[in-house]
């Protein structure tokens, strides 16, 4: 992702009910999120036009409602799921790297947050097709 164009979400918040035990999956937690999309910004810059990039308003709004109605017991579960989303729902998004973070997570030490961050690419026969 070093040599494309970013958009940038960062510090995005929902409440949610994941976890791996079921109280976890009851009580539910805040969930942060922050997403870099590999897009190629050139169209935007030229047009001045939202159609000529990724709204990152509707990325923000599909990380949230995946977080919300769909449940999961790992992190790692939910984030391969928002990045699976992304890609297939914003086809100029070449990759894009989440971090997940549960904020002051249940376990026998104190944690700020725990979290996962994961890179997700497409396809090289997907990039040559579109």
């Amino acid at each position: 992702m070093d040599e494309a164009d970013h958009i940038l979400i960062n510090g995005l918040e929902f409440y949610a009910y994941h976890g791996a035990s079921d109280h976890e999956q009851t009580v539910g937690h805040r969930y942060l999120v922050d997403v870099c999309l590999a897009v190629d910004t050139r169209p935007a810059a030229a047009s001045d036009r939202l159609s000529d990039t990724v709204n990152y308003s509707r990325v923000a709004k599909r990380i949230v409602q995946v977080g919300t109605e769909e449940q999961f017991r790992l992190l790692e579960a939910l984030v391969g799921r928002l990045a699976e989303v992304i890609l297939a729902e914003f086809p100029a998004v070449q990759s894009v790297r989440l971090r997940v973070q549960k904020v002051f997570p249940p376990m026998n030490a104190i944690a700020a947050s725990v979290g996962v961050e994961i890179t997700r690419r497409r396809a090289a026969t997907e990039n040559e097709t579109k």
